[in-house]
């Protein structure tokens, strides 16, 4: 039954509206289908640096520095603060789907803005810091690879519901819906994640 609440809270996690969803919806939609795509991945790839630290025990030291926390905290609101400024400013959509001309942003940068973005997330480091890491606390009885095994499919969640996503919001259909919207969705999506940051900065 603990294997199965572990899946069900991680889906969960995963599919719930945040940061990283407005993300992938904003380089899909302003760069392009592979722009999305290395957004997602990179997202999932962030995963790896909560499982790390919770195998590491450095989630214990998390836990109890709210130095140390509020740093990261911080860090992560200043991002998501730069991310959505950035897409305030550069809001006008230009892609041609058909030819997949992305523009405004290299994959490798959108892979970055994904990884950094889920790195420096709260919502997923409390995930870590309250659930995961009592896989791998002393009292636990779990070995490490069940502990890998989890990491593994919590990544592999985040990859495949934002390659989805991505997938998704450029197909040729729903990409003619989107454009006609271009500029306010765009808009939308810098706001969003400026809240986000100000929420963030702003949360206890």
């Amino acid at each position: 039954m603990e294997i199965v609440s572990y899946a069900v809270l991680g889906l969960l996690i995963v599919v719930s509206p945040g940061p990283d969803f407005i993300l992938v919806l904003k380089n899909s939609l302003c760069s392009g289908r592979k722009a999305g795509l290395m957004t997602g991945i990179g997202i999932g790839l962030g995963i790896c640096i909560h499982v790390s630290y919770s195998i590491l025990g450095i989630s214990h030291i998390l836990s109890h520095n709210e130095a140390i926390f509020s740093l990261v905290k911080y860090a992560g609101s200043a991002y998501l603060f730069y991310l959505g400024l950035s897409g305030l400013l550069n809001s006008k959509l230009t892609i041609d789907i058909k030819n997949e001309k992305p523009v405004n942003s290299s994959t490798k940068k959108c892979f970055a803005q994904g990884f950094l973005c889920n790195a420096l997330n709260p919502k997923t480091m409390l995930f870590f810091l309250s659930v995961f890491s009592q896989l791998v606390s002393p009292e636990s009885e779990n070995n490490l690879m069940f502990v890998l095994m989890c990491g593994l499919y919590i990544t592999s969640l985040h990859i495949i519901w934002f390659c989805f996503l991505a997938f998704l919001v450029t197909s040729i259909k729903a990409f003619g819906t989107f454009q006609q919207f271009s500029h306010i969705i765009n808009q939308a999506c810098g706001m969003g994640l400026v809240i986000f940051g100000v929420m963030l900065f702003t949360s206890n």
